[in-house]
């Protein structure tokens, strides 16, 4: 990691490789300057990362505004969200796509800054953001339907 900016950890939520719980083993190596042993996290022993200054962890792949509220729950403040498609798929262009994006994230920091629980009310939250920003409303309706649902391929090689 000596001199690295950020990495793809996995996106969890996405259509790229990640199951939650490694990928949030993947992003405490980034931040932490200690990591304990955890195997259920991908962590196989302890790390202890010194003064080494942090690495964004990225998150890309399939991403759209439905999966905002996941994407800050998993991946916080300091990361990096590339929406792709997400972006300039948008019916109205690139610059709408982008304006929907901004509006969901900025509505999903705040609500969890409320103490709202992101991925329970997900929906809600993000309606709400949509009744003031004719872009996000394009963006919800247009990717409503995208889902990528399947397992891990690369799963952790653990022993209980």
């Amino acid at each position: 990691l000596s001199g690295g900016d950020q990495l793809h950890t996995g996106t969890v939520v996405g259509k790229l490789e990640g199951d939650r719980q490694t990928t949030l083993g993947y992003i405490d190596q980034l931040r932490e300057s200690f990591v304990p042993e955890d195997r259920s996290r991908g962590n196989f022993f302890d790390q202890d990362w010194g003064s080494m200054p942090g690495v964004f962890a990225v998150a890309s792949g399939g991403i759209h505004v439905w999966h905002m509220p996941a994407l800050v729950t998993i991946f916080g403040d300091d990361s990096v969200l590339q929406f792709g498609g997400g972006t300039h798929g948008h019916p109205w262009g690139s610059a709408a796509g982008a304006a929907a994006n901004r509006v969901a994230l900025e509505a999903c920091v705040k609500a969890r800054n409320a103490g709202r629980h992101l991925e329970k009310e997900s929906r809600d939250i993000l309606m709400e953001a949509a009744k003031h920003s004719p872009e996000l409303a394009i963006a919800l309706e247009t990717w409503k339907e995208i889902k990528f649902e399947f397992d891990t391929v690369d799963k952790l090689d653990v022993q209980s």
